[in-house]
């Protein structure tokens, strides 16, 4: 039996090692890299061209959304999940616009896990049973052409929009995503812009105010 060739993206030594048994453990698949950053992992998948990518949202450096892009470009064929602590409600319209599969989040069991990595190896997509609806409003297009402003944001901003969102001050924000203070300032700087806000309170108010409708969606 050949098996099918995975490769890891995760800036958690742990959370690769744990995903790596649990796959290794299955007869017909087995990991064949890993990486902790978005430049390594792009060099890593070009050489080893793995039949799936499992991919963090979090990365130092590039975020999982831009490495998705990045590998999608010169892998057409490899297979793209998503595995994050991040809501999928807050990304999954993304992640499959980038050109993943799938979005599971980390919180989910083993079993779980092997579903998803399954499904989309097979050509599927997997979400959640709850995000099922949104993806189907997604490919069907019935939003039409309506827009809301943080759809103007690119990957990063929206990264950084969401943790506002959360509370996390700005030189939080910049350790969590192995950044500068000042990147996250500039970062800022250019939300309040293409969102129309004047004032850090005011970004802070309307991000705050975004992440809780979102919550309650």
């Amino acid at each position: 039996m050949q098996k099918r060739k995975i490769f890891i993206v995760d800036d958690h030594p742990i959370m690769r090692q744990g995903l790596g048994q649990l796959i290794n453990h299955e007869p017909d698949l087995e990991v064949v890299g890993e990486a902790e950053d978005a430049a390594t992992a792009l060099s890593g998948v070009m050489e080893t061209k793995p039949d799936l990518v499992i991919i963090d949202i979090s990365l130092p450096g590039k975020n999982g959304l831009e490495l998705i892009k990045d590998i999608r470009a010169v892998q057409r064929q490899v297979a793209l999940l998503v595995h994050s602590m991040h809501d999928e409600s807050l990304y999954v319209e993304r992640v499959l616009r980038a050109g993943a599969q799938g979005y599971i989040m980390k919180h989910e069991g083993g079993k779980k896990v092997m579903d998803a990595i399954r499904k989309v190896l097979s050509g599927d997509i997997y979400v959640s049973t709850a995000m099922s609806a949104k993806i189907l409003e997604i490919f069907s297009n019935r939003r039409g052409n309506a827009t809301e402003p943080v759809e103007a944001l690119s990957d990063r901003q929206f990264e950084i929009f969401q943790m506002i969102g959360q509370g996390k001050a700005t030189r939080s924000i910049a350790e969590e995503l192995h950044v500068s203070v000042k990147t996250v300032d500039a970062h800022r700087a250019n939300i309040k812009e293409k969102l129309g806000l004047r004032t850090g309170n005011e970004l802070v108010r309307y991000a705050v105010r975004w992440v809780e409708a979102q919550n309650r969606n």
